[in-house]
C-alpha cells in the first residue's frame, strides 16, 4: 500500500497586494516585531475594554498601521532600502504613530472647535493625509491613491467643472478638516470596522491556521473526494471554500491552501493555467461564505445599521452556488480530459482526521453560534479568538495527558469552560487564558507553544496592513462625496438609464465595479461603488442589502478579471504560469458570480430577502443550479461525452433563459434544459454503442 499523501505546507509565496516587504534583520527586525505584537495587544484591550472613544480609537489604530507599514514596506521594492531601514522611513514611521495620538491629547479642544480648525489642527491633518497616501501606495501600489486623489483633486477645483458635475466650492480648511479631524473621512466608518471587527477575525483566522486548521480541511478533503473523477481540483475548491469561512481573504488563501492544491493538481495531470484558475476561483469564494466572509460584510453591516446575521443570511445561498459552479466546472473539465483522482490509498482517512483534531472546530462552531444568537460581532470575534488561544496554549498540557480518553475529557472541558464564560464576560477568559500562559511555562512543549501564540500575533497584525491601509484612504473618497454631495450625479445617471431598463442600469453598476477593481481591492471598491450606485438601484426599488451585495459580489468578480487580477497573480506566483491566462480561465470557471447577483435582484427569494416563502426559495434554488449545470456543460463542451458546437448553443440558450426574468422565459428554458438532456444522452448512447 502507498504512503498517504503529505498535506503539509511550504511557507507561502513572497506575495502583498502589490508590493513586496522588507526582510529584515537585527535590531530592525525586532522593532517591527515588538510593533506588531504592540498593535494586536492594543486591538485586543480595545475588543475586551474599549478604553477610548470612538474617534481616539480610530485614530490610533491608524497610527500603528503608518508606523508597520513604513517599517516593513520600502519606498520602492529593488531601490534603496528595499531591505534595509533608512533612516527617513524610521521618521515616517515615528511620525505617522505619532500624529495619532493628536486626537487623543486634544480630544475635547477638537469637539469645542469642531468646523474651526486651528494652524495646529490643519497642518496635522495634511501630514497624516499625506502620510496615508504614501503608506496605502507602498502596499497596494499607484491605483488606488491615484482614485483617491482623482477625488481630493475634485474636492478642491469641482467648482471648475460642467455646471452637471461642480459643486460651489469648498475652502483648504473645510476639506483637511473633513478628511482628518472628523468621523467622515480617514476616521470614518471603514477605518472604524477595521479597528474593531475586521482586525479580531483576521487574528483569529491566522490563530486557527497556526492551529493546524488547514491541515485538517486538506485532509478531510481529500479523503472525501480526492479519490473521485477529478479528484485534486475538487480538493482545492473544498478546501478553499472550508478556508474562506474562517479566513475571509482571497489571496491569503490562494497563498496558503494553494501552495498544497496547485502542486497536487498538476501533478495529477491538469495543467498549470487551469490548476492557478481553479485555486484563485475557489479562494476568491471565501470573501462571500459564511460565517466569517470577508471584511466587505463587516463594513456593510455597519453601514446598513443591520445585524451582521442579516448579511450572513443573504450570502450563504449565493456561496454555495458559487462554490457548486467551481466544483461542476472541474468535474466537466477532468471528464473531458479523462483526469482521474489520487490513488485511494494515498489519500488520507477524514473521519480519522475529524477524530484527532475535531476540537479545531470548536471556536468556528462558538463564532457561528454567537453571531447567530444576537451578539455582536466584535464579542463573537474575541470569544472566537478566545477559545482558540485556549485551544493552543492547552495543546502542549493536553500533550502530557498519555490516555486519549483523558485527552478528549480536557478539550470538552476547554470547549464547555469557553462557552461558559461567555455569558460572564471577557475578564474571567482571560484568567483562563492568563494561567494557560503561566502552566506553559513549565510544561515540556509549552514554550514552543508560546512562541507559536507570539508568532500568530504579529502575523495577525501583518495580515491586517493591506486591509486597514485601504480602509483608511478610502475614507478620502467618502469625505469629500460626503462634503460635496457628488454621489448625488451618478445616481442620477443611473436612475435616468433605470427608467429605460432596469437590466442596463445593473449592467452599468457592473461595469464600474470591475473597471475599478481592476486597480484596487474589494474594500475599497465596494465602499466607492455602495456609496454611488448602490442607492440609486434601491430608488430602482432593488432591495437595500441585495443592492449592496450586488456591487460586493462584482468587486470580488474584479479580482479575477483580467487585466488586473489580484488573486490571478498570487496563484500565477506558485502555478508557474501567465496571471493573464490564469485570470480569463478563472473568470470562465466562475461565471456563476456573474449571473447570481442579477437573478438575486429579479427574485429576491435567492438571498433570502422580502420574507419568501420556501417554495420560492426552493424554485428559484432549483432554476439557479439547473442553469450553472447547463452553462458549464456549454463552456467546458462536455457532460455525458462530448459536445457538439450546436449542443453547446442550445445548453447556453436554455441556461440563459433560465436566467433572464421575462415572462415565459423559466417555461422556455425548462423545456430547452429537458430537450438538451434527452438529446445528448441519446446521442452519447449512440456514440457508446
Amino acid at each position: 500500500m502507498s504512503e498517504t499523501l503529505s498535506i503539509e505546507h511550504p511557507a507561502p509565496a513572497d506575495f502583498e497586494e502589490n508590493a513586496h516587504t522588507r526582510q529584515l534583520s537585527g535590531w530592525a527586525a525586532r522593532v517591527a516585531m515588538f510593533g506588531a505584537l504592540a498593535f494586536s495587544a492594543y486591538q485586543l484591550c480595545v475588543a475586551a475594554f474599549s478604553p477610548f472613544s470612538s474617534l481616539v480609537m480610530r485614530a490610533v489604530h491608524v497610527s500603528f498601521l503608518l508606523l508597520l507599514i513604513f517599517l516593513l514596506y520600502p519606498a520602492r521594492a529593488n531601490g534603496r532600502g528595499a531591505n534595509k531601514l533608512p533612516w527617513y522611513d524610521i521618521v515616517l514611521a515615528l511620525g505617522g504613530f505619532a500624529l495619532g495620538f493628536y486626537h487623543m491629547v486634544f480630544e475635547g479642544d477638537l469637539i469645542q472647535r469642531s468646523g474651526d480648525p486651528n494652524s495646529a489642527d490643519l497642518v496635522v491633518a495634511t501630514l497624516a493625509t499625506i502620510l496615508v497616501f504614501e503608506a496605502a501606495r507602498r502596499v497596494m501600489g499607484w491605483a488606488l491613491p491615484i482614485v483617491c486623489g482623482t477625488f481630493l483633486a475634485y474636492g478642491f477645483f469641482g467648482q471648475y467643472l460642467p455646471l452637471s458635475i461642480a459643486h460651489r466650492g469648498f475652502g483648504f480648511d473645510q476639506i483637511v478638516s473633513q478628511l482628518y479631524l472628523g468621523s467622515d473621512g480617514i476616521l470614518g466608518t471603514p477605518i472604524l470596522v477595521s479597528a474593531t471587527y475586521i482586525f479580531l477575525f483576521i487574528l483569529f483566522g491566522t490563530f486557527l491556521e497556526h492551529a493546524g486548521m488547514i491541515r485538517l480541511f486538506n485532509a478531510v478533503a481529500l479523503g472525501l473526494v480526492g479519490h473521485a473523477q477529478g479528484g485534486p481540483a475538487k480538493v482545492a475548491v473544498i478546501s478553499s471554500g472550508l478556508m474562506g469561512m474562517i479566513s475571509g481573504s482571497g489571496v491569503a488563501n490562494v497563498l496558503t491552501v494553494g501552495q498544497f492544491t496547485i502542486p497536487l493538481m498538476k501533478r495529477f495531470g491538469y495543467s498549470s493555467v487551469f490548476a492557478g484558475a481553479v485555486e484563485a476561483t475557489a479562494s476568491m469564494g471565501g470573501q462571500i461564505m459564511p460565517p466569517v466572509m470577508g471584511a466587505v460584510a463587516f463594513i456593510m453591516a455597519e453601514t446598513l445599521n443591520v445585524p451582521y446575521a442579516e448579511i450572513v443570511k443573504a450570502a450563504v445561498i449565493p456561496a454555495i452556488l458559487y462554490y457548486f459552479t467551481a466544483f461542476w466546472m472541474v468535474h466537466l473539465e477532468a471528464g473531458r480530459l479523462g483526469l482521474l483522482g489520487v490513488p485511494k490509498d494515498q489519500c488520507p482517512n477524514p473521519w480519522l482526521a475529524l477524530k484527532e483534531s475535531w476540537h479545531l472546530a470548536l471556536p468556528l462552531a462558538a463564532l457561528v453560534f454567537m453571531l447567530f444568537h444576537g451578539f455582536t460581532p466584535m464579542f463573537s470575534g474575541m470569544m472566537g479568538l478566545a477559545l482558540t488561544a485556549m485551544l493552543i496554549l492547552g495543546a502542549a498540557l493536553a500533550a502530557r495527558i498519555s490516555a486519549t480518553a483523558l485527552r478528549y475529557v480536557f478539550w470538552f472541558a476547554v470547549g464547555l469552560g469557553a462557552a461558559a464564560f461567555a455569558g460572564w464576560g471577557i475578564v474571567p477568559v482571560l484568567g483562563v487564558i492568563a494561567a494557560l500562559v503561566l502552566a506553559n511555562f513549565f510544561v515540556k512543549g509549552g514554550r514552543e507553544t508560546l512562541r507559536t501564540m507570539k508568532t500568530g500575533l504579529v502575523d495577525g497584525a501583518k495580515q491586517a496592513l493591506a486591509v486597514g491601509i485601504a480602509c483608511a484612504i478610502v475614507g478620502v473618497i467618502i469625505g469629500v462625496l460626503t462634503l460635496t454631495g457628488a454621489a448625488s450625479n451618478f445616481a442620477g445617471f443611473v436612475l435616468d438609464i433605470g427608467e429605460t431598463s432596469i437590466f442596463l442600469s445593473l449592467a452599468l453598476t457592473m461595469i464600474v465595479c470591475l473597471i475599478l477593481g481592476m486597480g484596487i481591492p474589494t474594500i475599497p471598491n465596494y465602499i466607492i461603488t455602495s456609496s454611488i450606485a448602490a442607492p440609486a438601484l434601491l430608488k430602482l426599488g432593488v432591495p437595500l442589502i441585495i443592492s449592496h451585495m450586488f456591487v460586493f459580489y462584482f468587486g470580488i468578480m474584479a479580482d479575477l478579471t483580467p487585466p488586473v487580477a489580484l488573486a490571478a497573480f498570487a496563484a500565477a506566483s506558485i502555478a508557474k504560469a501567465p496571471a493573464m491566462k490564469i485570470g480569463f480561465k478563472a473568470t470562465q470557471i466562475a461565471i456563476a458570480g456573474f449571473v447570481i447577483p442579477f437573478m438575486a435582484v429579479y427574485d429576491p427569494a435567492l438571498m433570502l430577502q422580502g420574507d419568501p416563502k420556501l417554495a420560492a426559495v426552493v424554485y428559484i434554488v432549483v432554476k439557479a443550479t439547473l442553469a450553472i449545470y447547463l452553462w458549464g456543460s456549454a463552456a467546458v463542451g462536455h457532460l455525458w461525452s462530448p459536445l457538439n458546437m450546436i449542443e453547446r448553443v442550445v445548453a447556453g440558450g436554455a441556461a440563459l433563459l433560465l436566467v433572464v426574468a421575462l415572462p415565459v422565459t423559466d417555461e422556455a428554458g425548462f423545456a430547452v434544459a429537458v430537450a438538451f438532456f434527452i438529446w445528448h444522452r441519446l446521442r452519447t448512447r449512440k456514440l457508446h454503442a
